[in-house]
């Protein structure tokens, strides 16, 4: 069988290892996204899809917007199949008619529910107890097409956003070696989705690290861990932007009004919400370190009555698609 791979994000570097061995795949090229800048000095970076090809020789295309030019490229390969995940662009008809086995995704949520751009995420944010990665077939409309099969991955309440897309990395090998076979001999089963279950993610902003006062504590905790590499989450104290790098949510009532200070102590920086308190535990200035409460308030002050703005937050589902800007 031979093999072409779409994608861009860490999350693929699984499931590319298994196929780079797996008996009977040849992996004949990998299509990403091209180098953006990235850093201090905005030098050129390649992503980690497009390092692994570099690193282990495999044909590298890295188009602004793929089309026709690679549609003619897989069809000269003489490619079977093309597996993607986390790419970062809706393919065109004429790519999804270029391999005679078909184009088919990983999809990091247990479909129908959470199509789009931050499942792993959205699913902490929203409290799920459990996601997945889901094999599908690409039809034109965005994670609409048929899906083959699945693997189910429990959210723990410890999870951020780094750790659980981690360990669904790791469930694609096991998902690909049930299905591989299956999918080059075309004997693969499908089951459409529901449509009346759909739900969709849009693509995570900076807009979105400011913490709602005005949520469940229980609710900001899930964020802080949802949003840990992207794009963080973060409160304003004396005109300073103050990053935060893990929370926990106290069920004790306050009479305080949501985004008031409570305590701050080593324990950590106790601020009043909607309901309970979200009690801050690290803590990072601009040009700082991430440190924990207690090493974080000897440099820098914050106090009982101290007022943190409130930004209200914008919802993270939909029974729609977002718009493409996210």
């Amino acid at each position: 069988m031979r093999l072409a791979f779409f994608g861009s994000d860490a999350i693929a570097l699984p499931a590319l290892d298994y196929l780079h061995w797996a008996d009977g795949v040849e992996l004949v090229g990998v299509v990403s996204q091209p180098n953006r800048p990235a850093g201090r000095g905005r030098h050129l970076h390649a992503n980690a899809v497009a390092a692994w090809a570099a690193t282990k020789g495999v044909p590298l295309l890295q188009p602004d917007q793929p089309g026709a030019e690679e549609a003619a490229w897989l069809r000269a390969q003489h490619v079977d199949i093309v597996l993607v995940m986390a790419y970062g662009h809706i393919l065109r008809r004429e790519l999804l008619e270029a391999a005679p086995r078909g184009l088919w995704n990983l999809h990091a949520s247990l479909l129908p529910k959470y199509r789009g751009a931050s499942p792993v995420e959205t699913a902490i944010a929203e409290g799920e107890k459990e996601t997945g990665v889901t094999l599908m077939r690409l039809v034109a409309k965005m994670d609409a097409g048929p899906v083959a099969d699945a693997e189910r991955v429990p959210i723990l309440s410890t999870d951020t956003g780094p750790i659980l897309r981690e360990r669904m990395a790791q469930t694609c090998a096991p998902l690909l070696k049930r299905n591989l076979a299956a999918l080059a001999n075309g004997s693969i089963s499908t089951k459409a989705q529901d449509e009346s279950l759909v739900t969709y993610t849009r693509k995570l902003t900076k807009a979105d690290a400011p913490l709602d006062w005005s949520a469940p504590a229980v609710e900001l905790e899930r964020r802080v861990r949802a949003f840990q590499a992207w794009p963080g989450t973060q409160i304003e104290h004396g005109g300073q932007t103050i990053k935060i790098g893990a929370a926990a949510a106290l069920a004790e009532t306050v009479a305080n009004a949501p985004g008031t200070v409570v305590r701050a102590s080593p324990a950590g920086v106790d601020v009043a919400t909607r309901a309970g308190m979200l009690r801050l535990v690290m803590l990072q200035r601009p040009s700082g370190r991430m440190m924990e409460a207690g090493e974080f308030l000897r440099g820098y002050r914050i106090a009982a009555g101290d007022c943190l703005p409130g930004h209200t937050a914008r919802a993270l589902v939909s029974t729609a698609p977002f718009p493409r800007t996210g």
